[in-house]
C-alpha cells in the first residue's frame, strides 16, 4: 500500500503527495489510521466511468426483466405474504 502521513503533507505540503502519486494511489494516515485516498485526475476519471457504465449495464438488465417478465409489481405486504414471511 502507497501511504503518506498526514504530518508529511503538512510539513512538505502537496509536492509529498505527488512524488507518491507516481506509485499510484496514496492511503493518507492520520493517527495511525487510513483515513483518505488520494487519486491522480487520470485514474479518478476511470473510476467515475467505470461506475456509469456499470450503472448503465444495471438499468438496462433491470429493463430486459422487466421485458420479459421477469420482473413484477406489488406492495411490500403483498412481498411478505408471497415469501411467506408473515408472523
Amino acid at each position: 500500500m502507497n501511504t503518506i502521513a498526514a504530518q508529511d503533507i503538512k510539513r512538505r505540503g502537496i509536492s509529498a503527495v505527488e512524488d507518491a502519486l507516481k506509485k499510484g494511489p496514496v492511503h493518507v494516515i492520520k493517527n495511525n489510521q487510513p483515513r483518505y485516498v488520494v487519486l491522480s485526475g487520470k485514474r479518478y476519471r476511470e473510476l467515475i466511468e467505470a461506475e456509469d457504465e456499470a450503472y448503465i449495464a444495471r438499468v438496462r438488465a433491470s429493463l430486459e426483466d422487466v421485458k420479459v417478465g421477469r420482473a413484477k409489481r406489488g406492495t411490500a405486504e403483498e412481498l411478505i405474504r408471497e415469501l411467506g414471511l408473515e408472523d
